[in-house]
């Protein structure tokens, strides 16, 4: 999509205001994909040099200008490598060709606040926190289930950006789960549920995405039962949260949800139950 509108790019300058009709560029996957008629001026955040994957002792910082393929490509170290799968599992449903892969970027998925977000769905299940820059160099953090409000809404004020989204040591630890629908083979993720044990208080936790218009997380203090856990989802997501596309209707969505969660939970308890035999 040429942007005809746009009179201005090139690497970002901190100390220049923002402006109206200015835009963060990542990847452009979805800037270029459709018409912007608002854009004036693109500012380039390929050129801040942020490294896209950086591993701490209290977890993995993924920068906002990291790729999809670069995330793909990431080797977990032994003490996650359980949900090495997992990343793979997020990544392949983008459902896109390696051109996309190798461009579009994780703050961008996240920015633009689709339901249906891998990498929204990802970050939120593996408890991921955002790092917000202003214009004014200032920082705030956000859970990721704070920065999504809606459908293509976000929490971002005017001029700030995703800068990096850190998913901390305690959650890459856990055992995980995942479940995905969609309406057809290759089509968009209808609903994507992402579930997490914890091993060391027998919780659980149930993250609901892409049939809801934002992430809906659920926690459980111990594994619950199918009654308790299908009346949770319910109290959990209004009528008018199940998400309505060409992709799924929402009496469908919410069908496919109750039924990947159960699966999730039959998952989870019994890896729960035969590490308790093990122990035992």
């Amino acid at each position: 999509m040429d942007l005809h509108t746009v009179t201005e790019a090139g690497p970002v300058h901190w100390a220049e205001p923002w402006r109206p009709g200015d835009a963060w560029l990542g990847g452009g996957t979805y800037l270029f994909s459709e018409p912007q008629p608002w854009l004036r001026r693109l500012r380039d955040l390929s050129t801040a040099g942020w490294p896209p994957l950086t591993e701490h002792a209290d977890g993995l910082e993924i920068a906002a200008t990291c790729t999809v393929a670069q995330l793909s490509r990431l080797v977990l170290p032994d003490r996650w490598a359980h949900n090495q799968r997992l990343v793979e599992q997020c990544c392949r449903s983008f459902v896109a060709s390696f051109k996309i892969w190798n461009m579009a970027t994780i703050g961008g998925n996240l920015a633009n606040a689709l339901p249906a977000g891998p990498m929204i769905s990802l970050t939120a299940a593996l408890d991921g926190v955002c790092t917000l820059r202003a214009m004014d160099g200032s920082e705030r953090r956000l859970p990721v289930t704070e920065l999504i409000t809606g459908n293509g809404r976000n929490a971002l004020g005017e001029g700030e950006l995703l800068r990096a989204v850190t998913l901390p040591d305690a959650a890459l630890r856990q055992r995980t789960a995942f479940r995905r629908a969609s309406l057809h083979e290759h089509g968009r993720s209808a609903a994507l549920l992402i579930g997490r044990s914890d091993p060391a208080d027998g919780s659980l936790t149930l993250t609901i995405t892409a049939s809801t218009v934002r992430p809906v997380r659920l926690w459980f203090p111990l594994h619950p039962g199918a009654a308790q856990l299908r009346a949770a989802v319910e109290a959990a997501v209004p009528r008018g949260e199940w998400f309505d596309d060409i992709h799924g209707l929402p009496e469908w969505r919410r069908h496919m949800t109750l039924r990947l969660a159960e699966e999730i939970r039959r998952e989870l308890r019994g890896a729960a139950e035969e590490r308790g035999a093990a122990c035992g």
